[in-house]
């Protein structure tokens, strides 16, 4: 299988924060590849430095065999990148905002409209609003549009889902869906752990470092231990009791429920083993690390 994307020990510092560190992983053509981490885990910095808008500090990474560095123009013409903040036109209107960056990219609507259908009729009917008065999931739509207007070949899109409502979440990675079809490469990074089940692989991301790269399935698969579900009517009191016991290994609150693992087999009251999720292996290669 090709390679769409390869990264080879990138590097990047803020003054003397490190961002990222020697990280390394390829991504195939046409996957649908998720970045996932918490905030400050470095996601944004590598998909700068990814789209040609940032350098860094070490390493190689090329881009539908292209390099960053030495070949960023070409890069340009072949990618389509849809930051976290929303950073379109606000003042033009829906239309007005493909119709510039259709002719930034030498194209127009029609001429790629197959690709971009799905979604253009659903922001059609506000098409003479102004970007600066949509609600968060037509902007999200927009900026999808305006990033495919040209057909990239790869397409970057960092937390896209970020403080769109449920709804909308959903609707989105439909679209992915969608658009994995058209053998289009997507690297999407999110936050929330329940959208790296849709992806084909994830890499899990925490300050800078890879701690897992495999698909969902086999994350999950290698989580080591029996995970168990408890839950009482003061779930703080009992996470406080459970983690200054010595046969508990970890102990943590994920929702209504504490999620428990053991040192060793120990008979528990009340308890359900349940199969863990991906946030559970996070948390726990975070703990490794």
């Amino acid at each position: 299988m090709a390679t769409s994307i390869s990264i080879n020990n990138i590097s990047k510092k803020y003054d003397d924060t490190p961002a990222l560190n020697s990280i390394s992983f390829d991504i195939n053509q046409g996957e649908l590849f998720g970045l996932i981490g918490p905030d400050g885990a470095g996601k944004t910095s590598l998909f700068r430095i990814l789209t040609t808008l940032l350098l860094a500090d070490g390493g190689q990474a090329s881009v539908a065999g292209l390099d960053v560095v030495k070949q960023y123009r070409e890069i340009r013409n072949i990618v389509g990148y849809m930051p976290g903040k929303f950073s379109l036109y606000q003042d033009l209107s829906v239309q007005e905002n493909l119709d510039f960056f259709a002719n930034v990219f030498h194209t127009s609507m029609e001429e790629n409209y197959d690709l971009i259908r799905d979604i253009y009729v659903q922001i059609e009917p506000f098409k003479n609003r102004r970007a600066g008065k949509l609600s968060g999931g037509m902007k999200q739509k927009l900026a999808l549009c305006c990033a495919l207007i040209h057909r990239p070949q790869v397409l970057f899109l960092d937390e896209p889902t970020t403080g769109v409502d449920p709804v909308s979440r959903k609707e989105f990675w439909e679209m992915l869906k969608r658009l994995k079809k058209e053998n289009i490469t997507i690297l999407v990074s999110t936050p929330y752990m329940d959208e790296a089940t849709l992806c084909d692989r994830i890499a899990l991301i925490q300050s800078g470092k890879i701690l897992s790269i495999a698909t969902p399935d086999e994350i999950t698969g290698k989580y080591p231990q029996k995970l168990f579900a408890v839950r009482s009517e003061n779930n703080y009191q009992l996470l406080k009791q459970l983690r200054n016991d010595p046969q508990v290994s970890s102990a943590y609150i994920f929702g209504e429920y504490l999620h428990v693992t053991f040192k060793n087999d120990v008979p528990v009251i009340e308890a359900e083993e349940i199969s863990p999720t991906v946030e559970d292996c996070f948390i726990q290669l975070m703990e490794m690390s």
